[in-house]
């Protein structure tokens, strides 16, 4: 009874545990996010900010996303999204930014969707089309307002530095890598996958001959005993 009462304890710390860690991963996961989480430098790219809703009992009924103006882009456009309306502000910048269509002197920088909602256990995703990402810097940050239903407005602007110790409220970060470094990283991943494969296949053909000669002894052992019972079945007549 000891030991059966102490392993119902140590079930129960599991499941609790467990629970723990769901948990903590849902809650380190509901944040406002941009997606991908990465981009190349000097190019276009489209990006989604995801909203969760984190409350219970409220729903989100507007999010403002404030763009660097240090880092200004060209061109910004959003996709439309059903029962939200979009208002995208163009601000004249403090210094002018020379770009490859002439000289940059006013950019976005705060696009506010409104009039929708994301009810609870709910998340919604805004895709914004932009570039040229610039060159002179691997980060772009997004410092964004959540507002819910009961007034509540959660700011995600925290610096989520290298990642290691992420921040309460992070804003949503680009990283942005060297041009050609993506390609780079994929060539070498499919050079390294084609020997692996091999290997791969090979082991799984080494596993199916063991199966097979593992069933066909199986299959010889039961022939065996069938016979054996069927010739004492015989005698015993």
């Amino acid at each position: 009874m000891p030991s059966r009462t102490h392993a119902r304890r140590l079930g129960t710390l599991a499941a609790l545990s467990g629970l723990g860690v769901i948990a903590l991963a849902t809650a380190a996961s509901a944040h406002v996010t941009v997606n991908p989480k990465t981009a190349e430098q000097g190019s276009y790219a489209k990006v989604s900010f995801r909203v969760p809703n984190e409350e219970d009992n409220a729903d989100t009924t507007k999010l403002v996303v404030n763009f660097p103006v240090d880092h200004p882009l060209a061109s910004v456009s959003v996709r439309p999204v059903p029962g939200w309306t979009a208002k995208v502000v163009k601000s004249t910048l403090p210094k002018p930014i020379k770009t490859e269509g002439g000289e940059l002197t006013k950019a976005v920088t705060q696009i506010t969707w409104s009039g929708g909602k994301i009810e609870p256990g709910q998340f919604q995703e805004f895709d914004v089309s932009l570039g040229p990402l610039p060159t002179d810097t691997d980060t772009m940050m997004f410092k964004a307002d959540q507002t819910y239903s009961d007034g509540q407005v959660v700011k995600w602007e925290q610096d989520p530095g290298d990642g290691t110790s992420e921040p309460e409220h992070p804003a949503p970060t680009l990283k942005l890598t060297p041009k050609g470094a993506t390609d780079t990283a994929t060539a070498g991943l499919t050079a390294q996958s084609k020997p692996a494969a091999k290997a791969e296949a090979s082991s799984d053909d080494g596993t199916a001959r063991t199966l097979g000669g593992v069933g066909i002894g199986v299959g010889v052992i039961g022939i065996a005993v069938g016979g054996y019972g069927l010739a004492r079945a015989r005698s015993r007549a």
